[in-house]
């Protein structure tokens, strides 16, 4: 079957299914793709790793940095934990508009685990207004390539880029065409970067043993033969540990 077919169908089943059952029915779509994904930071509070790794959820991104200084508290934890577990574990960092992109890089790679198994890191962009209140005069697009570049430099590997629609029609305006993305969109599989997006946040809402409260969903864009070799193909760090 080809993917725009697929595609295509999963539209039709998923709007079938949200008009007759509701939101909830959007759990059934991660069925399409097969490799499930959480990605948390301390406002997941305490988590039980063990417990999680034993439901669907073959991955973890987790929170280590934001802006230019500030490093979430549960990250180390978190990181060794997740591990410990048997999951796939990969950092992301919170993008802002009021710091330039060298000087968040430069936060995030202060606290970046560099184990050989690790996913590529995440830089998540989707904060529109600017920080603490403050006018911003940098540019989005700008600074985001300023922040990949470096992470490249240090690590072997771009990150990849987690956008909103929002954020994506109001910053970027289709550019930087090279990247690979992460997309947010909670009803649909994701319309933008069609081709170009390898991860799908489709759920900010969802419930898995092990986390108490509501936890972001996501899925690999393939089957679970492709994620294994997504993560052996990836270059993030080899040339780090050597």
């Amino acid at each position: 079957m080809s993917r725009t077919r697929r595609v295509a169908i999963v539209l039709i089943v998923i709007a079938v299914g949200v008009l007759t059952f509701g939101y909830p029915y959007l759990e059934f779509a991660r069925l399409w793709f097969g490799v499930v994904g959480v990605d948390v930071s301390h406002h997941q509070g305490d988590i039980d790793w063990q417990k999680l790794s034993k439901t669907d959820v073959r991955f973890a991104y987790l929170k280590a940095t934001e802006g230019g200084d500030y490093v979430d508290p549960t990250f180390n934890d978190n990181w060794d934990a997740a591990r410990k577990a048997g999951l796939a574990v990969g950092a992301y960092h919170f993008f802002t508009r009021c710091k330039t992109g060298a000087e968040q890089a430069k936060n995030f790679l202060a606290v970046l685990p560099t184990d050989v198994d690790g996913l590529p890191p995440v830089l998540d962009a989707e904060k529109m207004e600017p920080c603490d209140g403050l006018a911003a005069d940098l540019d989005p697009q700008k600074e985001i390539q300023a922040f990949i570049d470096a992470v490249n430099a240090k690590v072997g590997c771009k990150p990849i880029i987690y956008i909103t629609p929002q954020f994506d029609l109001s910053y970027l305006s289709g550019k930087l065409k090279s990247e690979s993305f992460w997309a947010r969109s909670l009803l649909i599989p994701p319309l933008l970067r069609r081709d170009s997006w390898v991860f799908w946040q489709y759920s900010d809402a969802g419930s898995r043993a092990g986390v108490e409260g509501p936890v972001d969903l996501d899925v690999f864009r393939g089957t679970p033969r492709e994620f294994d070799i997504f993560r052996k193909a990836s270059t993030c760090f080899k040339t780090v540990a050597q």
